[in-house]
């Protein structure tokens, strides 16, 4: 298998946003990510050229249509079995925008609007329209993304983001529920009690998350249900904010119907010390 997602990506030409004592850089060709995110001279996420160059391992990405992996990258979808190519090892992960270029729309000091037209081929044939929308307040960031389906009903898309924080000193999570996974490391049902740390998994979860490093605080909270927390290796903790969990069009049926939307919110906010 080709692991396409493990191979190296560079930020390109970026778009620099600043609002006060908050940068935020965007990496429009390298899918639309946040290639890093200062706050008061902090930086936050674990950036290119760190050691860490492979297209899922740096920066905050959108993840979408999926999250996480699809299993054999095959599914069932209006009576007919589809495959994905896989992208690492056996499965397709990540969805379609994470390593593609996305066409800038409108960019501001503190905001910038991205889009990116889906495929209708074998990576993906039913198409549709993403945009998302990144804008700086004071101390916070708000990113929105959405999915239209163009002429075509898909499967009901999972939204979400990717971000590689730097490794906190303490996370402050409590979920309510966790997906179990099999042997292949994927996400399965029926919902268990989540377990003890340190994490690859999917969880249920309403409400906030707290990370704290070097004496600041930083809050994440999203609209989504899920969550994802990877916080197994030790220059990092990814807390990803999704709406549904991976390998969804196995889990699930429900489907987007040809010209409706789905949508997501993710906000960051720096609380400073506390």
């Amino acid at each position: 298998m080709d692991d396409v997602a493990q191979r190296p990506l560079s930020p390109g030409p970026v778009l620099r946003l600043g609002l006060g004592e908050l940068e935020v850089v965007v990496a429009p060709q390298a899918g639309g990510r946040l290639a890093q995110v200062v706050h008061e001279g902090r930086a936050w996420l674990v950036g290119p050229g760190e050691g860490y160059d492979a297209a899922i391992a740096w920066g905050c990405y959108p993840m979408l249509p999926w999250a996480g992996r699809i299993r054999n990258g095959r599914f069932g979808f209006g009576g007919r079995t589809h495959r994905i190519p896989p992208n690492l090892g056996a499965h397709a992960i990540h969805g379609l925008g994470f390593d593609r270029s996305w066409q800038v729309e409108a960019v501001s000091a503190s905001e910038c609007v991205l889009t990116l037209a889906l495929p209708e081929d074998a990576a993906w044939p039913f198409g549709g329209r993403a945009e998302q929308r990144i804008r700086l307040g004071a101390a916070r960031i708000q990113m929105q993304l959405l999915l239209r389906a163009g002429t075509r009903p898909m499967p009901m898309p999972v939204l979400g983001w990717h971000p590689w924080l730097r490794k906190p000193e303490q996370l402050q999570f409590g979920p309510e529920a966790m997906y179990p996974r099999d042997s292949e490391g994927i996400a399965t049902l029926p919902l268990a009690p989540p377990t003890a740390g340190p994490w690859d998994d999917c969880f249920v979860h309403r409400g906030e998350v707290r990370m704290r490093r070097d004496g600041a605080i930083l809050q994440l909270a999203s609209d989504c249900d899920h969550w994802v927390v990877y916080d197994q290796p030790l220059h990092a903790t990814c807390v990803e904010p999704q709406t549904g969990p991976p390998d969804a069009f196995n889990l699930r049926d429900s489907v987007l119907h040809a010209g409706q939307a789905v949508q997501a919110r993710f906000e960051w906010s720096f609380l400073g010390a506390q």
